[in-house]
């Protein structure tokens, strides 16, 4: 007869999963000695020995019990039933994986390859995180709600960022978000970028204005619900001088 401790050793388990055992009604519970102290014998080494050994093999703890009672016809088909259930988890942890190495991607989870590497350009260029972050959510959006439209639009802002005057543009709409709305900065970079649509308009022979002018990082940061007074106050002049055009 052997104490709680030697039986766990000589089975190479804790005393802690020798008493859960117990608690599962998977491992006899043996008499106490005039101590009352637990005493067990050989029959529950051997038990015990079995249930670590199903344990380990993946048996689920609930069909432990069941197939130490089993004949070998039962026990096959149990183990045959229980490898298949396993198989399905191991292919449910495969894909698991497979999506949590897509989310690793990043921005490339949410938008296509070419709004990716724009946003990508954008942070090269030294916009501000702000104005990366909106425009990720816009196009979210926009690939949501017209994707065809969208993969003509942002094909049409990325050949736009071959511009100097536009990157020059874009990058001042970005640093304008923190301005005063009375900052008379507004006004030249009104000017501005007026005259660049003016001047795309005549290449695109006479074109409908798309998504890449300097105005869409407003038109994103609406879509996302974020503004500031200065660039409130830049929509404001902007749609003076087209009223009064």
């Amino acid at each position: 007869m052997i104490t709680i401790g030697q039986l766990a050793d000589f089975a190479g388990v804790t005393i802690k999963a020798v008493r859960h055992y117990h608690q599962r009604g998977l491992l006899e519970e043996p008499p106490r000695d005039s101590s009352g102290y637990r005493r067990y014998g050989a029959q529950h080494a051997i038990d015990l020995v079995k249930i670590k050994t199903l344990a380990e093999a993946g048996v689920p703890l609930a069909r432990v019990k069941e197939l130490l009672a089993a004949d070998p016809d039962r026990f096959a088909a149990a183990i045959t039933e229980i490898d298949r259930n396993l198989q399905e988890r191991a292919e449910e942890l495969v894909r698991t994986r497979e999506r949590i190495a897509r989310l690793s991607a990043g921005d490339r989870l949410f938008v296509s390859t070419e709004v990716a590497d724009f946003l990508e350009e954008l942070q090269a260029l030294g916009v501000s995180q702000r104005s990366v972050q909106m425009e990720r959510d816009g196009w979210i959006l926009m690939q949501a709600v017209s994707p065809k439209q969208a993969a003509l639009w942002i094909a049409d802002k990325r050949e736009a960022m071959g511009d100097p005057e536009f990157r020059a543009l874009y990058l001042e709409h970005d640093a304008a978000f923190d301005w005063s709305p009375d900052d008379p900065r507004l006004y030249s970079l009104a000017d501005r970028t007026e005259r660049w649509l003016a001047s795309r308009h005549r290449r695109s022979d006479g074109g409908q204005q798309s998504v890449q002018d300097p105005a869409v990082v407003q038109v994103v940061a609406m879509l996302a619900g974020v503004s500031s007074p200065a660039w409130e106050r830049l929509a404001e002049i902007a749609r003076e001088r087209m009223d009064g055009g």
